[in-house]
């Protein structure tokens, strides 16, 4: 696959995570692809961040910001897929890092008709409070490095670490949504495209990812496992206001039970037809 990834960022008021994860992505051995920043209305600290990266960085990068209205990380999201030029998206977190084979790899697996979860593994909070204080470059370390700190109970695993070639396991749960997460998730974006993407109908935090993993299996894409190729190290951070759970999980499993939708309700199209005006 020789297409433009267009890696898209999601991030909220944490400038020196996004600094990290920036420059994890301006390490990577595959230099075909461009970044678009989703901001979910981050205040001047971040914009600035963005706007050093922007002047500096070798590889394509754009900001795309709305005011912040509470957590609407499906809009951004969507808003940013309208900016994109490439033919493969790649979601990502502000608060994770890469390693530097993350783009490629992710391309060795891009298939038609399959979408491309990945992991991730967590730091804890002490150790992410270090690495950013220290500003301990993740992305260059080795398996040595991570295996001590696994020691130390620093990070929770080390197994996504290692890396195994395609082989047929990656195809058998082809219509596996459960554990599908746009912290670190691959898309064609005509998939994408087709089901409308985010669907905004989902306020506030939870589950608007695994609704667009739904619709696109209700479309006939399948799943690929992303599992020992593509993993990201996950900063820790304290949990986003969860008072629309209920109400979110239970349309979450109305979408599941109905697999006649495959589009949503208020998404993506919205911003195409501005960008195209």
């Amino acid at each position: 696959m020789n297409s433009l990834i267009s890696v898209i960022v999601t991030t909220y008021n944490w400038p020196e995570a996004l600094s990290a994860c920036l420059l994890a992505l301006m390490a990577q051995q595959d230099r075909r692809f461009e970044i678009i920043i989703a901001d979910d209305g981050s205040g001047t600290a971040t914009q600035e961040l963005i706007k050093g990266f922007i002047e500096t960085s070798e590889i394509p990068l754009g900001h795309v910001w709305h005011e912040d209205k509470g957590f609407r990380a499906g809009t951004i999201r969507n808003k940013a897929v309208a900016a994109s030029r490439g033919d493969y998206l790649l979601f990502m977190d502000g608060d994770c890092v890469a390693l530097p084979d993350f783009i490629r790899n992710h391309r060795q697996l891009a298939e038609t008709g399959y979408f491309v979860p990945g992991n991730r593994l967590l730091l804890n909070e002490a150790y992410t409070s270090l690495v950013l204080g220290q500003k301990i470059p993740l992305h260059k370390q080795s398996l040595g490095f991570f295996l001590w700190q696994r020691l130390q109970g620093r990070i929770n695993r080390l197994l996504p670490l290692l890396y195994l070639p395609l082989h047929s396991w990656r195809y058998r749960q082809p219509q596996n949504w459960q554990k599908a997460m746009t912290c670190n998730l691959a898309v064609w974006k005509d998939d994408f495209l087709a089901t409308n993407g985010f669907d905004e109908v989902f306020e506030g935090w939870g589950y608007e990812d695994s609704d667009l993993v739904i619709r696109l299996i209700h479309q006939g894409v399948k799943r690929k496992e992303g599992r020992f190729a593509v993993p990201v190290l996950h900063l820790w951070h304290r949990h986003n206001d969860r008072s629309q759970h209920d109400e979110n999980y239970r349309r979450l499993l109305q979408r599941v039970a109905d697999i006649s939708i495959t589009r949503a309700e208020r998404g993506v199209d919205q911003y195409l037809e501005t960008t195209s005006a």
